[in-house]
């Protein structure tokens, strides 16, 4: 059976991975699948759930907020933020869902702040419009 290297890299760690012999993940597009001996292919993964074989163990997953792909050379290399790996397709969608509610909850009170700051900005730029100016 034909295989490659997994590289996975994200902000504290890289991991190489041997004899994978398969791919499966997802883009903008949907689902899809990479074997050995791919062509060049290189997309971006959206945030969820993709998984990987190595020969003659168990499917494992890997939970990501979203991915970089890059096939060549019989090599995947995946650059993310961060990634959790497991053969436990239960436990890694339950630590998914949590990384999710972090990251929306997130982005709502970024979202607040930002308001916030665009709020004070124009009522600084209306109290120095409606200023008489100084003779």
């Amino acid at each position: 059976m034909k295989t490659f290297r997994l590289l996975l890299r994200d902000t504290v760690r890289n991991e190489s991975i041997e004899n994978v012999c398969s791919f499966v993940g997802e883009d903008a597009s949907g689902s899809f699948g990479i074997l050995a001996d791919h062509a060049r292919f290189m997309t971006r993964l959206v945030f969820g759930l993709s998984r990987f074989k190595v020969v003659s163990f168990p499917w494992q997953y890997l939970a990501m907020p979203g991915a970089m792909l890059h096939f060549s050379n019989n090599a995947m290399t995946l650059i993310t933020r961060r990634y959790l790996k497991s053969e436990n397709y239960l436990a890694i969608s339950n630590d998914l869902m949590e990384i999710l509610t972090v990251e929306e909850h997130n982005l709502l009170e970024m979202k607040h702040n930002l308001h916030r700051i665009e709020e004070h900005i124009l009522s600084y730029m209306r109290a120095y419009e409606t200023r008489t100016p100084e003779l």
